[in-house]
């Protein structure tokens, strides 16, 4: 549905896009991740038409956007991070406002009001001014004016920064919801975010896309090491879990007269995987497993690689 083609924007001297391309197909959840200045913004405000790329092009279902500005903006639902609402006006109002804007009115305007209303929840406040609302209810009442034109493509700049706890499930919730009829790009730093709400993942560093997959497929692309956790009661159990083969180094704890080790892994044939060679081991030295789990990346670790960040952790750049 989305097609990005070379897109680079710059601003002076300062490149904040640079030849950046991907496709969104109709119906997905993608989140959009990058550091604090990495280029989602602007890239964002691009795919809405709000700037134009000084190369590269946008395309919808195979039309350039540029070509027809108008019809293209009309497609798309666009939820800023900086949340454009007034304050003095009920929701009611700012919603019929809102649909103004979008050149809707009379019976339409009234039933795309009801729809989007029922939609993002936000019955209780209805008839209340936006200055009395809590963080969670002015989010909803944005996502309600970007959907009010019934667009394909919805666009979610931030959308549960400031928002506490409960405020960001009932927010995940809600685009889970608007994402089972729309294509949805929702740029976040909150990973949990991503994680919770998006099919796909998009990793933008530096003005510059190094990331493109499920956050399954981003995993696999991380080569290198695995890391296995063993908690085992016998003797002898450091020592024999490294001399498995591709064991690079391995700490030993003991732990309520138990041996915990933890294993960094490298170079093993196959898929790399210990686990049943450790049960194997355990069996015939007579070891009382306790625990036994190979750890998985986490999203964050994905993010902080991708982005060239050190791995705390780890110590390794």
């Amino acid at each position: 549905m989305i097609s990005v083609e070379g897109i680079t924007k710059r601003f002076g001297d300062l490149v904040a896009v640079q030849d950046v391309s991907f496709e969104i197909g109709r119906g997905e959840v993608v989140g959009f991740l990058g550091p604090n200045g990495a280029g989602k913004t602007t890239t964002m405000r691009m795919l809405t038409g709000t700037l134009e790329p000084d190369e590269g092009r946008i395309l919808y279902d195979g039309n350039p956007i540029d070509e027809a500005l108008g019809p293209a903006k009309e497609r798309v639902g666009y939820l800023p991070e900086a949340n454009p609402l007034y304050d003095e006006m009920l929701v009611a109002e700012y919603l019929e406002f809102a649909g103004r804007l979008r050149d809707l009115k009379g019976v339409v305007l009234r039933e795309r009001i009801r729809q989007a209303r029922e939609e993002t929840d936000i019955g209780e406040v209805f008839f209340r001014p936006i200055s009395e609302l809590s963080k969670g209810y002015r989010q909803r009442v944005g996502f309600a004016a970007a959907i009010l034109s019934q667009p394909e493509i919805l666009v979610l700049d931030e959308p549960t920064e400031g928002l506490d706890p409960n405020q960001r499930v009932d927010i995940r919730r809600l685009v889970r919801s608007l994402g089972r009829e729309r294509t949805v790009l929702i740029s976040t730093h909150v990973l949990q975010e991503v994680e919770a709400t998006c099919n796909r993942l998009l990793v933008i560093h530096r003005g510059k896309l190094v990331a493109d997959g499920s956050v399954t497929e981003l995993r696999a692309l991380r080569k290198g090491f695995s890391t296995y956790v063993v908690e085992a009661e016998g003797d002898g159990v450091g020592g024999a879990l490294a001399q498995l083969p591709g064991v690079d180094s391995h700490e030993e704890e003991k732990v309520d007269g138990r041996s915990r080790v933890r294993l960094r892994v490298s170079g093993v044939s196959g898929d790399g995987e210990l686990r049943p060679r450790i049960s194997r081991i355990a069996s015939e030295r007579g070891w009382v497993l306790w625990e036994l789990r190979r750890e998985e990346v986490t999203l964050e670790q994905l993010f902080r690689e991708l982005t060239g960040r050190i791995w705390e952790q780890e110590g390794t750049p």
